[in-house]
């Protein structure tokens, strides 16, 4: 038969592929409203090489920009959230755009709200991981704040109250 070399042929580069785009280590933040808030939802992140994927969904927001970062306890047990401790920040660097130059590990980009309080995200970041080293992010906790992070004041970027948090756990 002489299909039969060809198939076998095929599953080995299909197999192959599956492999080369096996991803690395996932984790997961449940977000949690924090008292007299109505915010929550999900964040995910996915090792990418030396990079982190992170995806959020998050309901409940009000109209507009909102900071959102890793902090550095894994502990959202506060009503306000003040538990989760400071933003995520090993290397010690000063607060700043996760897109431009020197920042915390823990600063991302805004959530965007929309007109009805849902934001997605999805970005890649540089300076944390799942699982391993300094940068490891698994124990920490994500917060979304009330206000727009400025990018500028320190430590925190002026964002206002906690309004959700939610711990990272490996998936």
């Amino acid at each position: 038969m002489k299909l039969a070399p060809a198939v076998f042929a095929l599953a080995a580069i299909a197999a192959g592929c599956a492999s080369m785009t096996a991803g690395g280590p996932t984790a997961v933040a449940r977000l949690a409203p924090t008292a007299g808030n109505s915010t929550s939802g999900t964040v995910t992140f996915a090792q990418t090489g030396d990079k982190v994927a992170v995806t959020a969904k998050v309901s409940g927001l009000s109209p507009g920009p909102h900071g959102f970062h890793i902090h550095e306890k894994g502990d959202c047990s506060a009503s306000d959230a003040a538990s989760a401790g400071g933003h995520f920040n090993p290397t010690g660097k000063p607060h700043g755009n996760p897109q431009a130059g020197d920042h915390h590990s823990g600063d991302m980009p805004v959530l965007e709200a929309d007109s009805s309080g849902n934001a997605t995200l999805s970005t890649t970041l540089d300076g944390i991981a799942i699982g391993a080293g300094a940068g490891d992010i698994v124990g920490k906790s994500v917060v979304v704040h009330k206000d727009p992070d400025d990018y500028k004041t320190q430590p925190a970027g002026n964002s206002g109250a906690r309004i959700a948090c939610g711990v990272i756990a490996k998936a």
